[in-house]
């Protein structure tokens, strides 16, 4: 399992509206990157992540980044607003919304993939967690996004089900639901 304990070498910080174009660019990037990759996200640059979700992340302070070498690393958006379906599963807890963490739209540029990055940023989430007495970390995940699921997986995440979702980015698909109980 990923060692959440030890010193973590990246920041994440929450982003500010002045930061909002290095986001975008930053998805931009990843989604044109990612087009021909076996494991791509299936985002769509305006549908998903789209401009009033990024900015309303950032207005709630919901929106982190990470810097590396001076250059934009990661993204992610933490809330308690998980997608309708996940009121009709069978969590491993039964706990109210602001006791859950949801993370949404990880992303690593692919300058600093394979680096460790995105296991970094959600050692970072756990801990965050721990100190403001989160109960839950819970997120989905396409199946054929196999990097994903081995880095959940790797740091403790349960898989719980299966779910038929409606995304505007990928239509009504199959998702993962994963769950880390802190």
């Amino acid at each position: 399992m990923y060692n959440t304990s030890s010193e973590h070498i990246i920041a994440v910080k929450p982003a500010q509206m002045d930061e909002y174009d290095d986001v975008e660019r930053f998805y931009s990037g990843l989604i044109d990157s990612m087009s021909d990759s076996e494991f791509k996200p299936e985002w769509e640059m305006g549908v998903y992540p789209s401009e009033e979700f990024l900015k309303n992340a950032i207005n709630k302070q919901t929106l982190y980044l990470v810097h590396l070498e001076g250059n934009l690393a990661g993204v992610m958006i933490l809330n308690h607003d998980g997608a309708p379906e996940y009121e009709n599963v069978k969590w491993q807890t039964d706990v109210s919304k602001n006791e859950v963490i949801v993370i949404h739209a990880l992303g690593v540029s692919p300058a600093f993939q394979g680096r460790g990055v995105a296991g970094q940023m959600v050692a970072n989430v756990i801990e965050m967690c721990r100190k403001d007495a989160v109960k839950a970390i819970r997120l989905d995940v396409l199946p054929k996004n196999l990097p994903a699921i081995k880095l959940y997986l790797s740091m403790g995440f349960k898989f719980i089900t299966s779910v038929k979702m409606y995304y505007e980015d990928t239509g009504l698909t199959d998702f993962q639901l994963y769950e880390l109980l802190i």
